[in-house]
């Protein structure tokens, strides 16, 4: 059923996706899919947890394929991101559908935050390798996640390569490789320091006591 449903999902979309159809894909009753997966929701539900489980065995190939430095790691990641995404356009539009899948499904939260753990820890590993503080670590994983998204996402509506006739999947490659040459000195910076007011305050008292 699961092959049959992403089959149906990379062939015609989300919005043609009727359980009926992936039934007759899979050689199986109509009331298979119910019997086995409640709904249609409950069916695309395991369909986006085995697609996070595919991106994270993609993320490991890559960057078992990458030089060992952590910013190497953090690009590879990311490539693989980009990379199932442009291979895998009907199931990665679906992994960001809350509306279309169980969002609280335990193993869809399993599966989800062990993919976005892979980033945290890589982004953890730059900011130790550059001396930089762990402050902001979350915000820069969240700059990091929305610049291969982003990218993912303009490469898959054909806007950002419509010039080309296509999404060439090198060209998208070699752009995260440049993006991530350009994001290296904010996610390498170190911790802002405290605002200045708090600082200007913290003399006056000291003035004060003296």
């Amino acid at each position: 059923m699961l092959q049959a449903a992403g089959q149906l999902i990379e062939e015609q979309g989300l919005e043609k996706f009727t359980l009926r159809e992936c039934a007759r894909r899979a050689g199986v009753s109509h009331g298979a899919p119910a019997h086995h997966f409640g709904d249609v929701r409950g069916l695309l539900t395991a369909l986006v947890t085995e697609s996070f489980e595919q991106l994270h065995a993609a993320m490991a190939a890559h960057e078992a394929a990458a030089a060992p430095d952590a910013y190497s790691q953090l690009v590879a990641n990311g490539q693989a991101y980009v990379a199932y995404a442009l291979a895998h356009r009907g199931r990665f539009q679906l992994m960001f559908r809350r509306d279309r899948v169980h969002h609280d499904d335990a193993a869809l939260q399993q599966a989800g935050e062990a993919t976005y753990g892979r980033l945290q820890r890589h982004i953890a590993a730059v900011l130790t390798q550059a001396k930089a503080g762990h402050a902001l670590q979350e915000p820069k994983a969240l700059l990091a996640w929305t610049v291969v998204h982003g990218l993912s996402t303009l490469s898959l509506e054909n806007g950002l390569f419509e010039h080309q006739g296509g999404v060439p999947a090198a060209t998208a490659a070699k752009l995260l490789e440049l993006f991530m040459v350009m994001l290296r000195p904010g996610l390498e910076m170190a911790d802002a320091p405290p605002p200045r007011r708090k600082a200007a305050a913290a003399r006056t008292r000291k003035q004060d006591a003296t």
